[in-house]
């Protein structure tokens, strides 16, 4: 069975991370992890702009060298970024010493101090390495978007019936993602039940929460 939210507990353990928007009000943050790619970034970004939402996406740092004039659309569209490290690593599988490396590898191609783990899977010891430079983002709501055994209609329901105010929503900005597929349908779902998107600094109180960025 999937989890579409973290479980619990990640949230006793990994207290100084993001989960949610500290709010009730009716705000949604769209975020997009493991690009820049060409194949899928400018769909994504067509749609949003059609919408004119802003969202935050979490970049590698090796598709941010490898393809700089699709990181650079992102941000001339006025969306955020954030570090996803220079390779899509477990923090499961790697040493704290190497994990660090591969953070601060990706903060030149990738300057942010928010930063996301890929797979959402880091020990404690990392995270307390990364709290010292970086604020941590995990997320309120994961349709599996990138499953090639969730369909478009499947995360679309996923989403109309989950999100809630303050969601953090993680979609994914890679090939193989079903996002284009249902991205526009969910943006006018959730504008026609009155949510507003705002980007991932209105997560922290008293940085974003007077910035414009909703439709």
């Amino acid at each position: 069975m999937r989890q579409y939210r973290p479980f619990f507990l990640i949230r006793k353990i990994f207290t100084k991370a993001i989960f949610r928007i500290p709010t009730d009000e009716k705000l949604l943050c769209l975020t997009f992890d493991d690009g820049p790619h060409p194949d899928s970034t400018v769909a994504i970004l067509d749609i949003l702009d059609k919408y004119q939402v802003k969202a935050t996406f979490f970049l590698t740092g090796a598709n941010a060298v490898k393809y700089p004039g699709v990181k650079d659309m992102i941000t001339a569209a006025g969306h955020m970024t954030g570090n996803h490290g220079y390779r899509h690593i477990s923090g499961w599988k790697t040493s704290s010493s190497r994990y660090a490396d591969n953070v601060s590898r990706a903060a030149g191609p990738v300057p942010s101090r928010f930063y996301r783990p890929p797979y959402g899977r880091l020990t404690l010891r990392q995270y307390n390495q990364l709290i010292r430079e970086y604020i941590v983002v995990f997320w309120d709501l994961m349709p599996y978007d990138f499953s090639g055994s969730q369909s478009a209609a499947k995360c679309l329901s996923i989403l109309r019936k989950r999100i809630r105010p303050g969601s953090i929503i993680v979609l994914h900005d890679s090939p193989d993602s079903k996002v284009t597929g249902f991205l526009a349908e969910f943006i006018e779902y959730a504008s026609g039940e009155g949510y507003r998107f705002v980007t991932i600094d209105h997560a922290m109180p008293g940085t974003g929460m007077l910035r414009k960025t909703t439709c």
